[in-house]
């Protein structure tokens, strides 16, 4: 069978213009009033590498995520990471929608301690296929925390614009990791798909202290006891992307991280990500960015 097309998004202007929004009132994330986009058709697969936290209210039907089908029967909070796929069936009803949704690159976090802390909060994670459910009283609670952002979010950009928002977004996912823990860790543990396997080994790889090995594919696939070609065939399939490519991609992530939070090197950087010669990661890096390693680090300060 035929792997559908898949929609990449990549940026927060190009997710707006996609759905039909007005642009964003700043570069690195929009807030977005979901009562705007009612009656609106999902039916192509979309990847946003953007990070996603919805209130909503009103949806009915099916939306496939990942493997499986994401439930949004009574639930309220969701949240996608950058990389995931989501495929709304045909009879997604969007009538009724409302509620807030809060849309964001990663490199808005880049230089503050939760561009590292998100990656830890489960409720991004594959694993889970259930919007999380919250009390009335949590609800308002929330809403309090998106009118602060939203206010902020219409202010002219200064040089205090990106601190202050990063501050409220921290006290809106340190709520939504207050529910996920409430809600999904006294239930049973379902076995994570092989999806959401690659996506942890990727996670742990990273977060090894010291010098590990460049990953590799093959690998990747020998610890998730599967073949190479299997493992990138079931990852474009559902992804739209390759193994490799998803390893790459993981790749730049790190080290941008290290960039901004390090005082290594450009080679330094290479070498703590297990690279042997650091012109071939300055090469890739570039490839991947559209600029070398020494001019993002320049372009973020």
């Amino acid at each position: 069978m035929k792997p559908p097309d898949f929609q990449v998004l990549h940026t927060v202007t190009e997710y707006a213009r996609y759905y039909g929004l007005p642009a964003p009132a700043h570069p690195l994330l929009t807030l977005i009033n979901l009562a705007d986009v009612r009656g609106q058709a999902m039916p192509a697969p979309v990847v946003a590498q953007l990070y996603t936290v919805a209130l909503k209210r009103g949806l009915k039907g099916t939306v496939h995520y990942g493997r499986q089908t994401y439930d949004f029967h009574d639930g309220l909070l969701t949240s996608l990471a950058p990389g995931q796929v989501v495929l709304a069936d045909a009879s997604l009803d969007t009538s009724e929608l409302s509620g807030w949704a809060l849309v964001f690159h990663p490199d808005l976090l880049r230089k503050y301690p939760l561009g590292q802390k998100i990656t830890g909060y489960g409720f991004f994670s594959y694993a889970v296929h259930e919007a999380l459910h919250v009390s009335a009283k949590e609800e308002r609670l929330l809403e309090s925390v998106l009118r602060n952002i939203e206010h902020e979010y219409e202010q002219p950009i200064d040089a205090f614009s990106q601190e202050l928002l990063v501050a409220q977004l921290e006290v809106l996912l340190g709520y939504a990791n207050r529910f996920y823990h409430r809600q999904f860790l006294t239930r049973r543990i379902v076995e994570h798909d092989l999806l959401s396997r690659f996506e942890a080994r990727l996670t742990a790889h990273f977060a090894q202290a010291g010098t590990p090995p460049l990953p590799t594919v093959q690998h990747v696939a020998e610890e998730l006891h599967v073949s190479p070609a299997y493992l990138s065939d079931m990852l474009r399939a559902l992804t739209g992307q390759t193994a490799q490519q998803h390893l790459h991609h993981a790749l730049i992530e790190k080290a941008k991280q290290l960039l901004l939070s390090t005082s290594l090197t450009v080679s330094e950087t290479a070498f703590q990500l297990g690279f042997d010669y650091p012109h071939y990661f300055t090469r890739l890096f570039k490839s991947k960015t559209g600029l070398t390693p020494a001019a993002f680090r320049f372009s973020a300060h």
